[in-house]
């Protein structure tokens, strides 16, 4: 796949509606010096490029009720398992990522439960009936950090300051 190449005003809307969906585009168009139409027309170029992928509103998982957040490593009985492995998962709400990698784990997921409890609810009851060879859990205590990948012409992040 090759990289869309973005123009000035490709990353400069980009930049200023990554951090803020609900941006309006006469707003962008303002501080584009263009108007709201060619900003439209931008965004859904963009879309129909894959270069966005969603707009969304990001929820707080503590405040709606899940407060733990863990991270699983997941070993398969076998490499014809991928995609019916990855088919269940879809089916589990609480599995919000999913990820082949490699190295140690087949592949990776992302999950949130209420507690603790719940997590061991989960793993016995939705994961190990999947047949896996195992798994591992890390549980997150705290998010760190979150942030959207840098926009920049260059490719480079380490020699263009984003604004």
């Amino acid at each position: 796949m090759t990289p869309y190449e973005l123009d000035e005003l490709d990353e400069k809307i980009l930049k200023l509606i990554v951090g803020d969906a609900r941006k309006p585009f006469l707003e962008v168009a303002r501080v584009c010096n263009v108007s709201g139409a060619a900003i439209h027309q931008r965004v859904q170029k963009l879309i129909h490029a894959g270069v966005i992928k969603s707009s969304e509103f990001m929820l707080d998982s503590r405040m709606i009720g899940y407060k733990t957040c863990a991270y699983m490593g997941l070993f398969l009985r076998d490499p014809g398992q991928f995609t019916s492995i990855v088919d269940a998962l879809k089916d589990i709400p609480e599995v919000v990522e999913c990820y082949y990698t490699t190295g140690k784990y087949d592949l990776f997921i992302k999950i949130y439960a209420h507690d603790n409890e719940h997590l061991l609810k989960i793993i016995h009851d939705r994961l190990q009936p999947l047949g896996l060879a195992r798994t591992e859990t890390l549980i997150s205590l705290r998010e760190g950090f979150r942030r959207h990948l840098p926009i920049n012409l260059s490719g480079d992040a380490g020699k263009k300051k984003i604004k």
